[in-house]
């Protein structure tokens, strides 16, 4: 075994700079990064238990990595870590994740934020709490996470948004959003890097909500007296977990009956929304059903209302796919690192080791039996990182 193992994924890093001093330089970054990693996919959660992992592993690591003075200590880890740009690891985070992905036409990239909850230094003051904006695309039956910036806290997403759509390939993409990326800005790089947007609308964009429920309510009261209408219907009902969820969705693209300030006002408008779910709860023995209603604009014109309504059933996976995850497997939100940019950093290791555990097909098990896979077998765990 020798370093060729590992160098398909150390090329797309190969450009970050090491934050240390030559002269304090014992370890190599390439050695420090990938030990990092493996330890994180075999359940490692901090620089303890990754340098603890690291000297457990050790005669095995020296047959592909170098090595030279051994494993790093856990303040070696940690002090690398905090101190390693964001943004140039993020970019060749991004650079391996178009490697690894193939662009394929009407892919979801859903974008959503996420705070990383023991991240601050004081508990009476809680503003140093690392905000995350994520990218996740949508892979054939996978969801990786193609991308991440780090924001001050979470009503600053609306400038981080479009710094992470620079960062994304949006060619022939669908770009789904929560509401608070309904900005007229937004909708207008999405177009202009050649992806469509599926959006929710609601107080934040008031004039455009007001208009789009009249019009929409309007269409669907018409379609259900059995008048002629410019809409397409998919209608879908679940039965899980002790509740029945009826969901239907309305889709028009006739924009022209928007009032003109309004649609001329939203870059690439193609068309809008009408969502309605209606749950209700078996063990609830009052009987009601609660009824929510949601509307969404989209620069989609010619699509089914079926597809559409996966677009916004794919966005919720960011929060049951990517943030659940990394709070269940991970125990991201349980994680104390509030020095420098280790909190950003670590985090980062977590999305690359998850993408590295959802690639691997050879073993129908999910990401915490993997983890512990990796953990039990070697060649698992290389076969991860050599993929």
């Amino acid at each position: 075994m020798d370093a060729t193992v590992t160098a398909g994924f150390l090329r797309y890093f190969q450009d970050l700079a090491d934050p240390r001093r030559d002269y304090l330089v014992r370890h190599k970054l390439s050695d420090i990064l990938i030990i990092a990693i493996l330890a994180v996919i075999c359940g490692a959660e901090d620089w303890a238990s990754v340098a603890q992992w690291g000297c457990c592993k050790a005669p095995w690591l020296a047959t592909f990595l170098e090595l030279p003075e051994g494993i790093p200590s856990h303040d070696t880890f940690a002090r690398v870590f905090s101190r390693i740009d964001p943004d140039a690891f993020e970019r060749c985070f991004t650079a391996w994740m178009q490697g690894v992905c193939e662009a394929s036409q009407g892919r979801l990239v859903a974008i959503d934020g996420k705070s990383l909850r023991r991240s601050f230094r004081h508990g009476w003051d809680k503003s140093g709490m690392a905000h995350l904006v994520s990218a996740m695309v949508s892979q054939a039956d996978n969801r990786l996470v193609f991308s991440q910036v780090a924001v001050k806290g979470k009503s600053n997403e609306i400038t981080a948004i479009p710094e992470l759509l620079k960062l994304l390939n949006l060619q022939e993409a669908v770009v789904t959003i929560d509401a608070i990326g309904t900005q007229r800005a937004i909708t207008q790089q999405i177009i202009e890097q050649g992806g469509d947007y599926v959006l929710p609308v609601k107080d934040n964009q008031k004039a455009l909500l007001e208009n789009v429920e009249s019009v929409m309510t309007d269409l669907v009261l018409d379609h259900q007296k059995g008048h002629p209408s410019a809409l397409s219907v998919y209608e879908q009902t679940d039965e899980a977990h002790g509740r029945r969820e009826v969901r239907k969705l309305w889709f028009s693209n006739a924009v022209e009956l928007l009032r003109p300030q309004v649609r001329q006002a939203w870059p690439g408008l193609g068309g809008m929304a009408l969502v309605q779910r209606e749950r209700q709860n078996y063990g609830d023995f009052t009987g009601q059903t609660s009824v929510e209603r949601c509307f969404y604009i989209t620069s989609l014109r010619q699509i089914s209302a079926e597809r559409l309504a996966g677009y916004i059933r794919g966005h919720w996976a960011v929060e049951n796919n990517l943030h659940w995850i990394l709070d269940v497997a991970f125990s991201e939100d349980q994680q104390r690192m509030r020095v420098g940019f280790a909190a950003e950093n670590h985090s980062r290791l977590n999305r690359i080791a998850l993408n590295l555990l959802k690639r691997e097909k050879s073993v129908k098990l999910g990401v915490k039996n993997k983890r512990l896979l990796a953990g039990w077998d070697n060649n698992y765990l290389l076969r991860l990182i050599s993929q």
